[in-house]
């Protein structure tokens, strides 16, 4: 006789707390016969009792798992699995609550008791009372979602949208049923026969050859298995469950999570009443001394008017200030002389040029594609998107409109049927290279498969995350997020929203490849005459032909002086041999690879080492070889740098006909969660209108996902997207964000040191039209940015990171600042701008250096940025590495920095010029001389005793220098002092 359900769990909890002291609690659970253990009886008071519930319920799903009925058990989390029936150490829900590692905090741990109820139900086989056991045990049934991901990913390369080999569509249960020129694919419900089961299953499909031309991988075997059960229950195809977007109910993202202070829409408070009135310039001054006089501190003295010109100009044009320019600030005694100066700088091209770089950094802008090959392939076209970047800045492009056309440029305007090409519709296509400036190695066949792709639009998702949204999406990629309210579903949401462009299952190389034309799109200068058009073209390829005819007469000339060395070092090699297998090589090195018998073929393979001649090997062997090949290299690549580029745009377009997108469980390209629709965080629902897409316009041949993102994010009260724009630009003023982690603004960022201020100046950005000029304006205006960098001993105690803006802090040239300065104080910058980056040349010493032009050097914004070939004075210097943006740059103080200065033969030439600079200008007169090298390098006259020291040096570099030109020597080395001094590397 069986024992009533109520009786038995009560008797057994008895017995079991009163054996907890003998640990023999394996048995302690043990049900009697005929009352096995089952979910609802003995596992759900359990979970219900100990909170997990609350995290895991009908509700609230975290990480998508629903703890509170058994099919939510049975269905497991977004990784997979929770419960491995008959197996408690396997099982996920075991391990967490044994480990203690749910329910989080330690604040709850389960029983011992708890614990043996658990693993007793997992090891009987983990039943429920509600479903007989068979029906239990039994998987789940197979569906088209569980089936067609796995098609995508091995057989639609072949059978897809683009591609339909024997007229075999395999992208849904229609086109399969329907078939191809051999009939139907399948039979619901006789695998056996179907003839897709047979294909796969005799490895005839996909065929082995054409393996990595198709750029798949062989069907898995549990995958056929999968395939198989689907066709023999009939092919079910079961309608999917709306995926919420941005509702205000979510199981997935809870109330509380949303009450995060940068998941809620900003708000402007009035500016608070503060003590020292009379510094307030503005309503910045107001929030910053609220803060201060709370700590009994106010803000420092204002800074002369020497340090705030050049603190000024550097920071917005990244130059220094003209002499002239400096000395005419100083004679304006107008009350408003400053505000008449940040105009100026405001108006610069040099502004645009500088905080284009920022930017830059932000979206991973390089001129080569990087990624997991060493070859890093040129991008020959990545100049149009820094060259948009610099135009809309200069332009004050309002920042709503900068996002727009870099998120969705492609769905702005129907730039297919336009009846007139304007510069507007080429500046929205252009920007869109926004998204195409991660590393891509795709173009290269070993390197081009579905897991590849998805590599490409991870690192694109974090760009857009970062930059635009201040949240570390990436982290999502293959779990939930460990700190953030952003559910792996939301990763997949939004790479869903970039799927008409960036598909993983229809591909655009980034270059040209075979007849693929890659990621571009025509440029149609919007100024030019058809006729122009036609004629530039043909003067394009008269002049490119010119200078690839020069390339190769370089070539082959430095190949004719390589012939002599190369036989030399081949006998020095075949002489070490013995004669026989000498001779048999002497004559396999004479003959052409494709003309050798298959036994002089695997001698030439088995010793390539004799036979192969490097580079390296022949500089190595003669120094005057090597200055040619040097030379030679230099010409080539000053030669290439003038090729006239191809009309074309590096763009990143809605093609219409995404794939599904069903989310990766760990991120692993073969194992299939849930279909995902498109959308944008649930955490971001608060207050702001959701997501929506509708077509760009009638009949657009685009999805619109990626405009409804555009959309959603410019909305005026959106949480994120003017704080984190705001935050970027302060913390490049002052050295720091208000919220210092300037790409992540989660639960593991900094929190804002003046959240108030924050918002004030987020809201106040929109409500000046979103002008980023007008906030440079607002923050360099104020007395909070024309503090001195003066630190008391008071102010060090109280606010020694200045993270209270007591006092500015000083701050040392960016590497790009540096080299335009230097470029500039030497009178040798090229003030051309736009087009084609100038060229680098990689030493054979290893260093990098910029190659100069006739006319001068142009701006470091404007040099060539391939990632494996930063100039050396970058790198020494803290130029980021682009894997895949900078957000913030490191601060490093090491010793190659002043060894580069002091060493670097470019520095040494830009010394020179400057003392010829000084020469013309400063006159004959030594103390005339060291004057103008101050208001030239430092922006300032020198004081008394530096100008005494520095005649002092002048005079005994003279004597030390000996005969010929001793003035000019003994300048050109005071010179390079100045230009290594930390006055000079560190602004005020």
């Amino acid at each position: 006789m069986s024992i009533p359900n109520d009786t038995w769990r009560r008797e057994s909890r008895r017995v079991a707390l009163l054996l907890c002291a003998t640990g023999n609690l394996a048995w302690a659970f043990q049900a009697p016969a005929g009352n096995p253990p089952v979910f609802e009886r003995e596992v759900l008071p359990v979970l219900k009792a100990n909170t997990c519930l609350g995290c895991h319920g009908s509700s609230l799903k975290i990480k998508d798992l629903n703890l509170s009925t058994f099919e939510g058990v049975r269905k497991g989390s977004e990784t997979g699995a929770v419960v491995v029936p008959g197996k408690p150490d396997e099982s996920r829900l075991f391990q967490m609550v044994h480990d203690g590692r749910m329910p989080p905090g330690g604040k709850i741990r389960l029983s011992d008791a708890d614990l043996a109820a658990i693993r007793s139900w997992i090891e009987s086989g983990a039943k429920s009372e509600s479903q007989p056991a068979e029906a239990a045990e039994a998987a789940e049934a197979v569906t088209q979602d569980d089936i067609i991901p796995i098609l995508y990913l091995r057989c639609t390369p072949c059978h897809g949208l683009r591609r339909q080999e024997a007229g075999l569509d395999l992208r849904t249960k229609a086109a399969i049923l329907k078939g191809g020129k051999s009939g139907p694919a399948m039979i619901p419900g006789k695998p056996v026969q179907s003839l897709i089961v047979e294909k796969i299953k005799s490895g005839e499909m996909p065929p082995k050859k054409l393996l990595l031309d198709a750029k798949v991988k062989p069907v898995a075997p549990v995958e056929l298995d999968k395939i198989a059960r689907w066709i023999a229950e009939g092919a079910p195809e079961v309608a999917a469950p709306a995926d919420l977007a941005s509702t205000d109910q979510d199981p997935l993202v809870s109330a509380k999570d949303r009450q995060w202070w940068a998941f809620q829409p900003p708000q402007a408070g009035a500016a608070p009443h503060v003590h020292h009135g009379d510094l307030v310039r503005n309503p910045i001054d107001a929030f910053v001394l609220a803060k201060l006089e709370g700590k009994g501190l106010s803000l420092s003295a204002e800074v002369g008017k020497l340090a705030l010109i050049r603190r000024a100009t550097f920071d917005l044009t990244g130059m220094p200030p003209e002499p002239a320019d400096v000395k005419a600030f100083l004679a304006d005694q107008s009350p408003d002389a400053y505000e008449k100066l940040i105009d100026r700088l405001l108006a610069s091209p040099r502004y645009g040029e500088h905080w284009a770089r920022y930017w830059l950094d932000a979206a991973g802008y390089a001129d080569s594609e990087g990624g997991k090959m060493t070859t890093d392939d040129p991008r020959p076209l990545a100049w149009r998107y820094r060259d948009y970047v610099i135009r809309s800045l200069n332009a004050d492009k309002p920042y709503n409109r900068f996002l727009l056309e870099q998120i969705a440029g492609d769905e702005l305007a129907d730039y297919e049927h336009a009846p007139k090409i304007t510069q507007e519709l080429m500046d929205n296509l252009i920007a869109t290279g926004f998204l195409r400036m991660a590393q891509d190695s795709t173009n290269e066949p070993p390197v081009d498969y579905v897991d590849d792709r998805l590599d490409v639009i991870s690192d694109e998702l974090d760009v857009f995350g970062s930059t635009v949204m201040g949240l570390t999406i990436r982290c999502a990629h293959c779990h939930s997020h460990k700190y953030d309210p952003l559910p792996q579903r939301d990763y997949y949401r939004l790479a869903a929203v970039f799927k008409g462009a960036y598909d993983e299952h229809d591909w655009m190389p980034p270059l040209h490849k075979d007849k693929d034309p890659g990621r571009l799109l025509p440029y149609i200068d919007p100024d030019a005459t058809p006729y122009q058009l036609l004629a530039r073209a043909q003067e394009r390829e008269e002049h490119n032909s010119e200078i690839e005819h020069q390339i190769a007469a370089l070539k082959s000339a430095l190949e004719s002086k390589a012939e002599p060395i190369k036989k030399k070092i081949l006998d020095q090699r075949l002489s070490r041999l013995p004669k026989g297998l000498e001779a048999d090589l002497r004559e396999i090195a004479g003959i052409a690879p494709d003309k050798r018998t298959d036994v002089q073929k695997y001698l030439a393979q088995r010793f390539e080492a004799v036979l192969k001649i490097e580079p390296a090997d022949l500089m190595a062997a003669d120094p005057a070889y090597r200055e040619a090949a040097n030379d030679t290299d230099r010409e080539i690549r000053t030669l290439e740098a003038k090729l006239i580029p191809e009309d074309k745009i590096r763009a990143l377009w809605d093609r219409g006909q995404p794939s599904p997108t069903y989310l990766l469980r760990r991120a692993n390209s073969a194992s299939f969660g849930p279909l995902v629709n498109p959308g944008v965080p649930s955490a971001l629902s608060t207050g702001i209108k959701p997501y929506k897409i509708v077509a760009p316009w009638p009949g657009a041949n685009s999805t619109g996902r990626g405009l409804a993102l555009a959309q959603w994010l410019v909305q005026p009260n959106h949480p994120l997207t003017s704080r984190v724009i705001v935050n970027r630009i302060w913390a490049q003023h002052f050295g720091a964000g208000i919220v210092k982690s300037v790409g992540n603004f989660g639960h593991t960022g900094s929190p804002p040191t003046h959240a108030e201020l924050l918002d004030w100046l987020a809201v106040n950005f929109v409500q000046q039209g979103w002008s980023m000029k007008a906030l440079h304006r607002l923050i360099m205006t104020s007395s909070t940015y024309r503090q001195s960098s003066a630190v008391t001993p008071e102010l060090d105690k109280a606010d020694p990171d200045g993270r209270l803006l007591s006092h500015m802090r000083i701050r040392r040239m960016s590497a790009e600042m540096l080299n335009d300065s230097l470029i500039e104080i030497a009178g040798r910058l090229d003030e051309r701008r736009y087009g084609p980056p100038d060229p680098v040349f990689v030493r054979d010493d290893g260093l990098v250096d910029p190659i100069e032009g006739e006319h001068g050097r142009r701006r470091s914004i404007y040099l060539q940025q391939r990632r494996s070939e930063t100039p050396t004075l970058f790198e020494s210097f803290d130029f980021p590495q682009l894997n895949p943006a900078c957000l913030e740059r490191s601060h490093s103080n090491v010793a190659t920095q002043a060894l580069g200065l002091l060493n670097d033969g470019m520095v040494r030439k830009l010394a020179d010029g400057l003392a010829a600079r000084v020469e013309k200008e400063g006159g004959d007169d030594p103390a005339h001389r060291i004057e103008q090298t101050y208001w030239i390098v430092l922006s300032r006259p020198p004081s008394p005793e530096e100008k005494k020291a520095s005649l002092e040096s002048l005079a005994e570099l003279k004597s030390a220098a000996g005969a010929g030109r001793a003035d000019h020597k003994a300048l050109v080395k005071f010179c390079h002092m100045m230009m290594n001094s930390a006055a000079f590397l560190y602004i005020d």
